[in-house]
């Protein structure tokens, strides 16, 4: 049975975890990483030296080695189109095509589409200069959320509390070369990452988590690519969930559908539970990192064959989902998100039951051991009967680790739990 080839692009952790859950596949003879990092060789994984943006070397790759079908895990091969490139070799490719990828590279382009298919979202307006922006911020109040329009790596939103911030902000936007920026009204509530595997209209939702944007502990900070994460969410009710699918999901399904886009591959809805219900926030066109390390070890089904069905048009199988809980915390390059430092001599991980690492950013050297090699190294995780356990599962093990140079946050989960294992 075991006759798949497969390959994940991308390099990061959420990658590791895609290869690591497509690995355990029973449809899955190999599992090749481009360019993947250094870990990948302690799951089994082979690293190809092929960067992601290099669609002509992956497509080579995939045709001699004859891949049966290829995993995107970033957002910006396929904004750039990676999809539509491998559809005109005839090649199968979880991941949306570079039109329906907009809703992921244009923030604009994203509200728009909420606007049009009744998907409730934050007042907003989309400006091309900075002072026309300015001018428009008595309008939104204060804090206001400022963001740039195209791809930023989960950095490019600025919440400002003044208005001096705000103006600074926006010239600052403009002057690196945005060439929009949109302004939106401040939310409040949680906020939440739903994944739906999508085939047209149709899809399948894998398990829910949260993610922690913030740098520091206590929310504080800049905000990150996500600094930790967990599932499932026991604060949201099912009621509340219920009105996730029916407000968000569902007419954002519709409107693919109608939109012709043919989506194909994971949509990423991001929102917040507002005192007026649900509002989307934002949409990527793929997993989240890190939420994809805690969500995806909670599948009870397999991820190859969801993967396999959708690539191939067939009726996609039921998501099924363990009882299990899971807790993942990042820890990143002191410096991180502004400069992080490189070179953290990473050591050898005591194997512990329950607890699991996720590389990230890290290299090798000739002697094979590892580095960190900038932003968010890795993560460690841990598997329990509930989050409350898996929380202190994986703070008693980070507490053991001494690398230097690096830094985690100590309230990972907090929402859930109530607890933060601040030093």
């Amino acid at each position: 049975m075991k006759d798949m080839k497969v390959l994940v692009v991308g390099s990061g952790g959420r990658e590791y975890a895609v290869a690591r859950a497509l690995k355990k596949s029973p449809l899955v003879s190999e599992v090749y990483c481009a360019p993947g990092n250094s870990g990948l060789g302690q799951i089994g994984v082979k690293q190809l030296d092929i960067a992601e943006d290099d669609f002509k070397g992956l497509k080579d790759f995939a045709i001699k080695e004859e891949i049966n079908w290829t995993f995107v895990g970033p957002e910006d091969a396929l904004v750039a189109g990676i999809v539509d490139y491998f559809h005109a070799f005839d090649l199968k490719i979880f991941g949306p095509n570079a039109r329906a990828a907009q809703l992921e590279g244009s923030k604009d382009y994203a509200l728009r589409f909420m606007e049009k298919y009744g998907v409730p979202h934050p007042r907003y307006d989309t400006f091309q200069d900075a002072e026309s922006a300015i001018q428009a911020l008595p309008e939104f109040g204060l804090p206001v959320v400022l963001k740039e329009d195209g791809l930023a790596g989960g950095k490019g939103v600025v919440i400002a509390e003044d208005q001096e911030t705000a103006e600074n902000t926006l010239r600052e936007m403009f002057d690196k070369g945005q060439k929009q920026v949109v302004l939106e009204e401040f939310l409040t509530g949680p906020e939440y990452s739903v994944f739906a595997v999508m085939q047209g209209g149709e899809y399948r939702l894998l398990p829910l988590a949260q993610d922690h944007k913030r740098a520091y502990d206590d929310d504080k900070g800049p905000n990150t690519g996500g600094m930790g994460s967990y599932s499932p969410v026991p604060q949201l009710s099912q009621a509340e969930y219920d009105e996730i699918v029916d407000q968000l999901v569902k007419p954002t399904a519709a409107g693919l559908e109608k939109g012709g886009y043919d989506y194909h591959g994971v949509l990423y809805l991001g929102l917040m539970m507002t005192e007026k219900g649900p509002k989307m926030i934002e949409y990527n066109v793929r997993l989240g990192d890190p939420e994809t390390e805690v969500v995806l070890p909670r599948l009870a089904s397999d991820l190859a064959e969801l993967v396999d069905a959708n690539v191939n048009d067939r009726e996609m199988p039921e998501v099924k989902e363990t009882d299990d809980a899971v807790l993942g915390v990042i820890l990143a390059a002191e410096g991180y998100p502004k400069s992080p430092l490189k070179g953290q001599k990473l050591g050898a991980f005591l194997a512990e039951a329950g607890i699991a690492v996720d590389y990230a950013n890290v290299k090798a050297d000739e002697a094979g051991d590892l580095f960190g090699n900038g932003g968010r190294i890795l993560m460690v995780r841990a598997t329990a009967k509930d989050l409350a356990a898996a929380q202190e599962h994986v703070y008693s093990y980070l507490k053991k680790l001494d690398i230097p140079q690096t830094f985690y946050r100590h309230d990972i989960g907090f929402r859930a739990t109530g607890k933060k294992y601040l030093d």
